[in-house]
């Protein structure tokens, strides 16, 4: 199966890179280099090719290479689903994030609709003893990944929200203003349910059909939301209002996850158990979206490998190749990344007064 793909990478005053530029091959890419050499600033830079603010959640302002703070670019050549298209995305100092896809102005929304990018970092081991609002996000952008207009759904909910949010905090009583806001969340919440319910269904039938090395994660949807979310929320105006804010809706849901060979809630499992159910979804999601597309997702994997014994590196690592995806991994040396053999790239990343560079590791 052919894979989504980056085929070059050019950055420009993003974080620690000056000026990089590099030309990959579909196979799997290792960065090796130090640790604070600029290695997961690359990997930021290919999930700025999604919708969203990137694997770090930074606002544009914040990605700029200090102390020029002149702004930042991000230019990539990709593979989409049906040809080549070349993306750019960027920031001027102070300004909005902008995208250019083929020469043309375009939506983050659209990126969604071209790439497929999957993610998995280091802040994301807690994600099973964290608050809930770290799975919500993590669901949604896995929702995302296979419903790229979710994130629209999600966006016109937020919306609507804080509108009503104000409305509460400053006691206004007026039922038509509520009633208008209430009607455009609950037809935002209705997609945002479907998608979400959606989404573990696929990742449970992809885990149930692979033969794996990690173990199953069961998830399911915790909310305890009605079915008529509208007829809630206007019957709890005044529980809202005392409150201050919207105690009802999909913004309050969590993901929940069982270790499903040991019956044991992920946020009772150890460490690495939780690291290889948090695996196990992300190569679910991988496998769900190459049998929905008939092309492997881009995956995005930070210092993954340093967790893993040498039997789950080797397993991983088969696993992605037999996936046929590109995926962007970053580890401290080479040796992490000895069981890929000829099957993959590898890019050493160092840094020297505060300039991060780049060169390809030859066999």
């Amino acid at each position: 199966m052919r894979g989504l793909a980056v085929t070059s990478l050019s950055l420009s005053h993003f974080r620690s890179h000056r000026a990089a530029r590099m030309e990959f091959d579909r196979r799997p890419v290792a960065f090796v280099g130090a640790n604070g050499a600029g290695k997961t600033n690359l990997l930021e830079a290919i999930s700025l090719l999604s919708p969203g603010r990137g694997l770090r959640r930074a606002a544009a302002d914040e990605i700029a290479r200090r102390p020029e703070a002149l702004g930042w670019k991000v230019t990539a050549t990709a593979r989409g689903l049906h040809s080549d298209h070349e993306v750019e995305t960027w920031a001027e100092g102070g300004a909005s994030r902008q995208v250019r896809i083929d020469g043309k102005a375009a939506t983050q929304v659209m990126l969604g609709r071209l790439l497929r990018i999957v993610w998995l970092v280091p802040a994301m081991d807690r994600l099973w003893t964290e608050a809930a609002e770290g799975r919500r996000r993590f669901l949604d952008r896995v929702t995302m990944s296979f419903f790229p207009d979710h994130a629209e759904a999600v966006l016109d909910y937020e919306k609507a929200m804080r509108e009503r949010n104000r409305l509460l905090k400053e006691q206004v009583v007026d039922a038509h203003w509520h009633a208008a806001l209430e009607k455009r969340m609950a037809e935002a919440a209705r997609l945002i349910r479907a998608h979400r319910e959606g989404a573990v269904a696929r990742l449970a039938a992809a885990q149930a059909e692979a033969e794996t090395a990690f173990p199953r994660a069961a998830l399911s949807i915790a909310s305890e939301d009605p079915e008529d979310l509208a007829a809630a929320w206007a019957e709890g105006r005044r529980r809202d209002m005392a409150a201050g804010r919207t105690l009802a809706g999909p913004h309050r849901a969590d993901l929940t996850a069982i270790y499903d060979a040991k019956g044991i809630a992920a946020a009772q499992c150890s460490t690495g158990e939780q690291k290889a159910l948090l695996i196990s979804v992300v190569l679910a999601n991988a496998r769900a979206l190459a049998e929905d597309l008939g092309a492997a997702p881009i995956l995005l994997l930070d210092e993954v490998a340093a967790h893993l014994d040498e039997g789950r590196r080797a397993a991983l690592f088969d696993e992605i190749c037999a996936l046929g995806a590109q995926a962007f991994m970053t580890g401290t040396g080479p040796e992490l990344f000895a069981a890929l053999g000829h099957r993959a790239q590898r890019i050493e990343v160092a840094e020297a007064a505060g300039l991060s560079e780049t060169r390809e590791i030859r066999p």
